[in-house]
């Protein structure tokens, strides 16, 4: 008896992190008293902002920019053997399968909604009801982090007695497509309830939960179509839900589901996209004198201090200098940030006539300097990538990558992002981390690259709304050229994305040029792991070499790469150079030999104990990660055999704890 509840405590804190004593139908530790807690509005509204979780802005580094970092996107100094060295992502002991936010939810809908429908919640009716769909949506949100993460997931929809048998149970898993389901229908119970903007977009509101919407279905649909018949989908060969007994009843029409997310995402973007609009562009890529605002509203917007006043952003967090509430991209972005943007990304770029840049009478300048690379290309490289020319204060110009510098202020690959900077001389002025501007956590813009996206692959054309909605992202970013022509230039054997492969198949010329939209669109917005991994365009990368800005051609002669050499405090005359390439016997290297490559390869600078000198190579088993032993033995019959735990483990990774990819 007591080992039994040693078992079943151990269940209760690891598995659901609760504790024992029923603590999941506990009051929440902040209430006055048993029965006073989430019995009017102002207990709701406190409650459900206590639960948001969202990428924003902080204190060090370059906040939200920095979701893109390790995939052909961007990288930094030390880069990521965790992704990219076979065998060095492992199956963890312990972690990983954390229910509390889940379970937050849960308590407040088991508390609250019996109350609710009998009248019992005092306060305002329309902002009682706020509150409740804001907890949908974030029992929504919590659950769509869990689908990425693991696909098939148990839904748990109330709190959980401290039982053994009902928490092992509640521990199966469901097929992903039923839990994307669940999803979807959790988020129209918010849009159903929530008013359409709110508190100055500070808070959750019924157009953020139709663009979630509109992403949810799109990701899964999308997860169906691309993965196909593999073991990543439930039904597929070597699924391995097929050999969980309470599995055995499940089937599925793999593309009725894929028809029905794609229908749902084109419903509920088209209601958002339709309903904002975009921030224009002005044409003007550099503040215009001393004048650091005014000049671009498109630029400005990452960089507003009231963003509630842009149509465009659905939902940002704002900082406070009172309150002590800061963040520092802007100091960040202006030293160097330890990060650089890839040559892969910026090539992608098109020019302004519509073409490719590698397409006949493109017009493209080469990459001898940034400058020549920006010029006459979509407005979108011109201004959220530095050149040498452009304004990195108002009184002061960029000039050269700072790629020797210490590792807080490297431009690792000579491409230094300019996206989320603001020029205002009062935003961290100095080296204080000061910014008080806002962080955009969605951004309506969305609603039309999910559009175009999911019309696409269910009809293979595009619709007049699809085609409107992909003109106005095109006028905005100042490309001029018509969409037919990109397509019919674009060569995909040219084409160095990821994203112009599905699996080992290349995709089609129009598909490819709807993923290079959303990829240049969302530069820095942490849109590129969820997307390279839904469109299963990782298949391919094998001894995948990073390169940066052109190094060798004639960037390595500016002065900005030289040294005086000093002698007793005085200048003798000498100059040197700064930089040390890959295999010099002089000194500890900091750049990449000219010998491999005119650009810049950061991790082909030192070889020695660098698992990424010869490149990325991507682990099948990656797009989904393992569960850890400890959570399987936990739900396993025989506690020594996880092979009799409901919980399967994802496809090609073992049960064993510290154990590597199988593929």
């Amino acid at each position: 008896m007591k080992s039994k509840v040693l078992i079943s405590s151990i269940i209760c804190s690891g598995l659901l992190f609760s504790s024992c004593n029923n603590f999941l139908d506990r009051e929440p530790l902040d209430s006055v008293t048993p029965g006073d807690y989430l019995n009017n509005v102002n207990d709701l509204a406190a409650y459900s902002i206590n639960q948001y979780s969202f990428s924003s802005h902080g204190n060090f580094g370059l906040g939200t920019l920095l979701g893109d970092v390790h995939t052909d996107n961007m990288v930094d100094t030390d880069g990521s053997p965790y992704y990219w060295e076979k065998g060095n992502r492992k199956v963890p002991s312990d972690g990983g399968w954390d229910f509390s936010a889940i379970r937050k939810c849960n308590y407040f809908f088991d508390d609250v909604l019996p109350k609710w429908k009998e009248g019992k919640i005092t306060g305002d009716e329309t902002e009682i009801n706020h509150y409740i769909g804001e907890m949908y949506f974030l029992r929504a949100w919590a659950y769509f982090g869990k689908l990425k993460t693991y696909g098939d997931f148990p839904i748990v929809k109330t709190t959980l007695i401290d039982n053994e048998d009902q928490l092992i149970k509640a521990s199966e898993r469901s097929p992903r497509n039923k839990v994307a389901r669940f999803i979807l229908n959790d988020l129209d119970s918010a849009a159903m309830l929530m008013k359409p903007l709110f508190k100055n977009k500070n808070r959750l509101s019924q157009k953020v939960a139709l663009m979630v919407k509109s992403r949810v279905a799109l990701h899964e649909a999308s997860w169906l179509t691309y993965h196909k018949g593999t073991a990543f989908v439930p039904g597929g060969a070597g699924w391995p839900g097929a050999s969980a007994p309470y599995n055995q009843e499940f089937s599925i029409d793999i593309d009725s589901e894929i028809k029905f997310f794609l229908n749902e995402a084109m419903i509920s973007s088209k209601e958002v996209a339709d309903g904002i609009t975009l921030t224009p562009n002005s044409g003007v890529t550099n503040p215009i004198g001393k004048k650091h605002e005014g000049w671009n509203p498109y630029f400005e917007m990452f960089g507003l201090v009231d963003m509630g006043v842009n149509d465009e952003i659905l939902f940002w967090k704002a900082y406070s200098g009172e309150l002590s509430i800061t963040h520092g991209v802007s100091v960040y972005i202006r030293a160097g940030g330890n990060n650089g943007l890839t040559k892969n990304y910026v090539d992608g770029f098109l020019m302004k006539n519509g073409l490719p840049i590698y397409a006949t009478g493109s017009g493209y300048k080469g990459d001898v300097t940034l400058m020549d690379q920006k010029q006459n290309r979509d407005d979108r490289l011109n201004l959220f990538v530095f050149g040498e020319n452009d304004s990195l204060t108002v009184e002061k110009s960029y000039g050269y990558p700072t790629i020797i510098d210490l590792k807080e202020t490297r431009d690792v690959s000579g491409f230094r992002i300019r996206k989320c900077y603001n020029y205002d001389p009062a935003q961290a002025p100095g080296s204080t981390l000061d910014c008080t501007y806002g962080s955009i956590v969605f951004r309506g813009v969305e609603a039309h690259l999910n559009y175009i996206e999911a019309s696409y692959m269910l009809n293979s054309s595009l619709d007049a709304t699809a085609t409107a909605y992909w003109n106005a992202l095109r006028s905005r970013a100042g490309i001029d050229g018509s969409i037919a022509k990109t397509i019919q230039a674009t060569d995909l054997s040219l084409e160095k994305d990821w994203a112009k492969y599905s699996g080992v198949q290349l995709v089609d010329r129009t598909l490819f040029n709807i993923r290079r939209e959303r990829r240049n669109e969302f530069i820095g917005e942490s849109m590129r792991w969820d997307d390279l991994k839904r469109w299963r365009a990782l298949d391919k990368v094998d001894n995948y070499i990073v390169e940066g800005f052109n190094l060798w051609d004639k960037a390595f002669e500016a002065t900005a790469y030289k040294d005086s050499v000093f002698k007793d405090d005085k200048f003798t005359g000498v100059i040197k150079d700064a930089l040390i390439p890959a295999g010099s016997a002089e000194g500890t290297p900091n750049v990449s030999s000219k010998s491999r490559s005119k650009y810049l390869r950061p991790y082909q600078i030192i070889e020695k104990n660098n698992s990424l000198f010869n490149g990325y190579n991507w682990s099948k088993a990656a797009y989904l990660s393992p569960i850890s032993y400890f959570q399987m033995a936990l739900t396993a019959k025989d506690k020594n055999d996880v092979s009799t735990s409901v919980l399967y483990q994802n496809p090609y990774w073992p049960s064993t704890a510290g154990g590597v990819a199988l593929e």
